[in-house]
This record gives structure tokens, sequence and C-alpha cells, in this order.
């Protein structure tokens, strides 16, 4: 089981670092147009989107950076290699979408107080390719966005940036039989709301794996309860649960058996368990087994001596009085 899930995982991976670096390509290329029309023009609606796109070529970049260093081999000095970076990475992403957000934000407040003539034709032809473009490149992310996030968030980087893109086309397209140059900054606000709030999902999960917090597509009742439903499993504690990269996720926990329990029957246990943690998105699990006895010790549980309810009760009214 362990092989065929790893053997899937593998086969994407160099279809990934290709999509990755082909929108990197793609999305560099279409900046120098953008910025040259936007010189040539004059056109500060241009000139910005340019510079919002060239922070998406940057997010692209870390993301194949990410993804490239997941793929160094662990050392004494870094047992599980460099995946953690995926992590970190996403969590930058994260941070660099709420300041092109904050950029854009500046921008269509300064514009609505001073509203610019633009020539609404090059703007929409520009702007139509940016369309294509951004859109072509989520398209490749978004099988694989909801396995890893950081193509989710190239995924809603190039959504984000098409959407812009679309609304500096209606922008342009009206300007040209309107003239009326306001538009262009109120679309910039209702493209900042959607982008705000697809980011802020990303922001709160790579956090979360930043701070080792458990993956929110793993349920911890359900991991326990498959553990107690485990034949020789009486009981299961010190769970834990971590993100090693933005793919793979990890637990340690002890787990109670029979002191009648002998090694091949423990193996068996744990290939079991092993088995039912992958399905829950845990692939690498590690336990260390011990007997009622032993957990017992480690709990500190108090054998000989239980306090009844009336003594506790009595003891109470008694500091009480």
């Amino acid at each position: 089981m362990a092989h065929h899930h790893d053997h899937i995982h593998e086969h994407r991976q160099p279809q990934v670092g290709q999509a990755l670096l082909l929108g990197i390509l793609l999305n560099l290329a279409f900046v120098l147009v953008e910025a040259g029309a936007g010189f040539w023009q004059s056109s500060l609606a241009l000139l910005s989107d340019a510079g919002h796109n060239l922070f998406d070529v940057a997010s692209l970049a870390l993301a194949w950076l990410a993804f490239r260093l997941a793929k160094v081999k662990p050392s004494d000095s870094y047992t599980y290699g460099y995946r953690k970076t995926t992590i970190l990475v996403a969590l930058l992403n994260g941070v660099i979408l709420l300041i092109a957000i904050g950029g854009i934000g500046f921008e269509a407040v300064r514009r609505l107080w001073h509203p610019e003539p633009l020539q609404g034709g090059v703007i929409a032809i520009v702007a139509g390719i940016g369309i294509v473009i951004n859109g072509f490149t989520a398209m490749l992310f978004i099988r694989d966005k909801d396995k890893d996030l950081n193509l989710k968030g190239a995924y809603l980087h190039m959504a984000a940036d098409a959407l812009v893109s679309l609304g500096v086309v209606i922008a342009g397209v009206l300007i040209i039989f309107t003239q009326w140059y306001w538009l262009d900054p109120i679309i910039s606000f209702l493209i900042m709301i959607v982008i705000l709030v697809s980011t802020w999902g990303l922001l709160k999960d790579s956090l979360r794996l930043s701070l080792d917090g458990v993956p929110k597509e793993v349920d911890m009742d359900q991991v326990r309860q498959a553990a107690l439903d485990t034949k020789g499993i009486l009981d299961i504690h010190h769970v834990h649960v971590w993100a090693m990269s933005t793919t793979q996720n990890a637990l340690t926990a002890h787990l109670v058996v029979s002191p009648k329990t002998n090694l091949a029957q423990t193996e068996g246990i744990k290939a079991v368990l092993r088995d039912k943690l992958e399905k829950m998105h845990i692939g690498h699990s590690t336990f260390e087994l011990e007997t009622q006895e032993e957990a017992c010790e480690a709990k500190n549980c108090p054998q000989e001596e239980i306090i009844s309810p009336a003594h506790i009760h009595t003891h109470h009214t008694h500091t009480h009085s």
C-alpha cells in the first residue's frame, strides 16, 4: 500500500516541476510585454498590473525552489531533508499576496480622488492577453491544487490575476464608450476583496503547518478511533500529528497492548494501523508500544489510594468554613 501511494506521488513530481517552470517563463514574458505597453501608453493601470504580475513570478519561483529543495535527501544535520521549506514558502506566498492587495488598494484609493484619462483600447487588449496567460497558468495547477499548499498558492495567484485582467478589460471597454475613468479603481477594489478572501485560507493553513499544527485534512478523533478499533490495541495516547512538508504528514503515538502480545503480533498490529492511517493522509507513522502496567506508570495512575467523592466533599466544606 505504502509503495503504491509513493509511486503516485513520484509519478506526479516531474509534471509539477515542469508546470511551475512553464508558468514562470510565460508570466515573465507577459510582464515584459505589459510593462513595455505601460511605458509606451504611460498607463499607470498597466504598469501597476505589471508590477503585480512580477510579484507572481517571484512567488512561482519560490514555489519551484521549495519543490526542488523538498527532494534534497535527508542528512545528519537535517534528518527530514528540507521538506519544511515548502511550508515556509507557502506562508511567504500568503504574505506576498497580502502585500500585493495592499498595493492595489493604495493605488485604487489614489485613483478614486484623481481619475486619469486612459486609452481604453490598448488597456483592454493587453489585459486580454493577461487573461489568456494567467488563465492558462492557473489551469496548469488545477489538478494538484488541493494536494499541495504551494500549488494552491500558485493557482490562487494566477486565478486572481486572470480576474484582475478581466476587470481591467471590462474597465477598458467601458472607458472607450463612457469615459468613466473612476471605473478603473472601483473594479480594483472588487478584485482586491476576491483576492483577500482566497488568500486568507492559504495564509491560515500555512501558518498552522508552520506551527506544527495538525493538518486540516486530518481528524484526530478519527485517528484515535482507528487505533482503538484495531484488534490488539487497548489504548492510544501521546498522539502527535504534524506536516513534514505541504504534501506529507507524520504521526507518533504510544499504543497500549496486552502484556501477552508477542513480537510477531505487535508487527501485525502496527502494519494494520499504518495502513488505516495512510488512508487518512498520514504517510509516516511511528509507534511506541507499551503494556497496561507501563502505561499506568507513565500516567501515574493512583491504584491504591482512590479518594471517594464524599471524602472530597466533606474536606471541601471543611476548608470552606
